[in-house]
């Protein structure tokens, strides 16, 4: 007994140590590349961290500087805010309706999947530069309403009143396809017997889909809302690439602002601060989600 009993401590060690083994190239690009780079964030944001030269201690004056004295901080954060109000509703509701719009009955609907999907892995530079041939003043969009209608549209890039609601509808068209896919999935899995006793109960239609579809398939709502949230709080290459953050900063979002305080006037320190700034929201914003989910969230069919 004592003999088999050290073999297999033996090979319980053994096992453990080629799993080690095999784990460590993982383990190592997991130390370089996330907890490293996290752990110095974290540094630099309590220092004045210039690009080149001297780096001296300054405890919270950079959180201080940005709440008190950066004059595009605020705006930043409001324009990540809006846009993400807008952004987050817009894509998880048209995402939904055309999830169960592509039903069983419709023909070709793998096709038409396969189509509303395409822009999602198309290169945002290939979409962004499709959009603003269509939005330019002699753009698609343009030309259409003056030769059907008659009427000149406002140069959408240019005017800051169109400016975010453009950067949110090709965000849109780009990620619709991501959670309509989710959404499918979802549908799909849900049990024919209980769909069949709703509507010998009389839930047909709307009221089929309010009353039984959607709870049943409310944990993929959350957590395509959930993803969709703090993509949407992480926004950079859309109104990069689509706007530059203009005019002026009316769709420049916290992320642009943490790239060029780093990366264009080299203050390291100032943009890791920003950068913890907007990891506290995403934390806060996400923990708020997950305590609401108790009130709308249907885990058992």
């Amino acid at each position: 007994m004592t003999i088999t009993t050290k073999r297999r401590g033996s090979l319980a060690r053994s096992e453990a140590r080629q799993a080690l083994g095999f784990a460590s190239p993982a383990l190592v690009g997991l130390a370089l590349f996330t907890i490293v780079p996290v752990g110095l964030s974290i540094v630099m944001s309590v220092y004045d961290w210039p690009t080149f030269g001297d780096r001296t201690f300054n405890g919270v004056d950079n959180y201080a500087t940005l709440f008190t004295s950066s004059p595009d901080f605020w705006p930043a954060l409001r324009n990540s805010a809006v846009y993400t109000l807008l952004y987050v509703p817009l894509s998880i509701a048209l995402s939904l309706v055309l999830a169960i719009g592509l039903g069983p009955r419709i023909r070709g609907r793998g096709a038409l999947r396969v189509l509303f999907f395409i822009p999602v892995v198309v290169p945002m530079v290939a979409n962004v530069l499709v959009w603003k041939m269509m939005l330019q003043p002699q753009g698609l969009f343009n030309g259409l309403a003056q030769s059907w209608f008659g009427v000149t549209l406002p140069n959408f890039l240019a005017d800051p009143s169109w400016a975010m609601i453009m950067v949110v509808a090709m965000s849109v068209w780009q990620g619709l396809g991501y959670n309509m896919l989710i959404f499918s999935a979802a549908l799909e899995q849900l049990p024919e017997s209980v769909l069949e006793a709703a509507s010998i109960d009389g839930a047909r239609g709307f009221r089929l889909i309010w009353s039984v579809m959607i709870p049943m398939i409310s944990p993929s709502i959350f957590f395509a809302t959930i993803m969709t949230m703090i993509t949407a709080l992480q926004v950079f290459a859309q109104p990069q690439l689509l706007t530059g953050g203009g005019p002026g900063n009316a769709t420049k979002p916290l992320v642009m602002f943490i790239w060029e305080q780093g990366f264009t006037f080299g203050d390291l320190g100032l943009a890791a601060a920003a950068a913890w700034i907007l990891f506290a929201i995403i934390i806060v914003i996400t923990g708020v989600q997950f305590a609401a989910q108790r009130k709308w969230v249907h885990y058992e069919h």
